[in-house]
């Protein structure tokens, strides 16, 4: 008999590397940033880390992956991402709507004039 090294067959290590993707993040000036996750970690990792190397808050930005916001719990896996998928960063805006009463007009003289045609 020989003693023979045990060695991991490939079937593991391809597991493994189907475990971690790359995915880029985009920002609204078009720069990228890349990571490697494990298809498990939650993504609330991922936005701490991108907003602590651009400075700002995390709270200040909105995460999209294929036009849904990431939740921090999501995880790369429930979000079916795959191999350099590509995550786009907004700055959060809040307000921003123009009321009508700024434009001078009161809500009662078009009241009037909606549905009397």
């Amino acid at each position: 008999m020989f003693d023979q090294e045990a060695k991991p067959s490939s079937g593991v290590l391809e597991d493994e590397k189907k475990d971690v993707i790359k995915v880029k993040v985009i920002g609204e000036d078009r720069s990228e940033i890349h990571f490697r996750l494990k298809m498990t970690t939650r993504l609330k990792k991922l936005k701490d880390s991108y907003s602590r190397r651009l400075d700002l808050s995390v709270n200040s930005l909105r995460f999209l992956f294929e036009g849904q916001k990431i939740a921090d719990d999501h995880t790369a896996e429930e979000l079916g991402m795959e191999e350099e998928d590509v995550i786009e960063v907004h700055q959060e805006q809040t307000g921003g709507g123009v009321s009508l009463d700024s434009l001078g007009r009161s809500d009662r003289n078009l009241s009037g004039k909606i549905g009397n045609h």
